[in-house]
């Protein structure tokens, strides 16, 4: 494999809504979509359940993470990075 197809994982920003669970933190990411008809932009939110180690985030904070293995059911997300 060369270097380039073995990081093509998806990442994104978002910001955490909840970490009362062990090791997991919700991320709720943002995005504006325009209507292919009518051109009106409207805001998509979708969550997230995202793996943190060492339970660093906190409600309110933005954090980066990306596509890993599957460490449950519906958490397949690791935390990269708090950006603040």
């Amino acid at each position: 494999m060369t270097e380039s197809t073995k990081n093509n994982k998806r990442k994104f920003q978002g910001v955490v809504l909840s970490n009362k669970m062990k090791k997991t933190i919700v991320v709720t990411v943002e995005r504006i979509k325009e209507h292919k008809k009518y051109h009106k932009r409207y805001k998509i939110r979708r969550k997230f359940k995202v793996h943190d180690e060492n339970n660093s985030a906190k409600p309110g904070d933005v954090v980066s993470f990306e596509e890993c293995r599957p460490f449950s059911k519906e958490k397949r997300w690791m935390l990269v990075k708090i950006i603040k």
